[in-house]
């Protein structure tokens, strides 16, 4: 079985990054134990990855390189923003937990996409937050291994992603 359309591909990968200074950087690993799963075809990947993997079957390895712009893009000034804190009042109280540097939160933009934010600063303005990807502005390079294959569900594929164990992490 290989790699394509409306398969669901399992792929344990390490990823480095390079920021243009210190040259290729160690970001995260992925080991075959939690190897990642996702439905082939369906955008869940940066597409210049799935071509990579297109094709390859269980055990076959793939090597890629990817450049910023066609990685998250550069890192974008615009996507700073200042949040009222009252945003994050949960039940009327101020949710002391939440307003700490560095905390990434889960969001949603007026049309209802995911995105996160992390917490940068917190003064009598609000709350900066920084919604570029942690990635954004970073060349990437992927070297991994297929470590399953198997035909999506039809439920899958109309929800255009990986259901049940392993399902559903971004």
């Amino acid at each position: 079985m290989k790699a394509e359309k409306n398969k669901v591909v399992t792929v344990a990968y390490e990823l480095h990054v390079d920021d243009g200074e210190s040259g290729n950087v160690f970001w995260e690993r992925v080991n075959k134990d939690q190897a990642f799963p996702f439905l082939f075809g369906a955008g869940n990947v940066l597409p210049a990855l799935e071509e990579a993997i297109a094709g390859k079957s269980v055990g076959d390895t793939f090597e890629v390189f990817i450049d910023y712009e066609h990685a998250y893009g550069d890192y974008d000034e615009n996507k700073v923003t200042i949040v009222p804190k009252a945003n994050f009042k949960e039940e009327g109280k101020k949710n002391k937990d939440l307003l700490k540097v560095g905390k990434v939160i889960p969001m949603q933009d007026e049309q209802g996409n995911q995105l996160r934010g992390e917490i940068i600063k917190v003064d009598y303005k609000g709350v900066h937050m920084d919604f570029n990807s942690p990635l954004a502005g970073y060349d990437l390079f992927f070297k991994g291994e297929v470590v399953a294959i198997r035909d999506a569900e039809p439920e899958e594929i109309e929800h255009g992603h990986v259901h049940g164990p392993g399902g559903h992490h971004h």
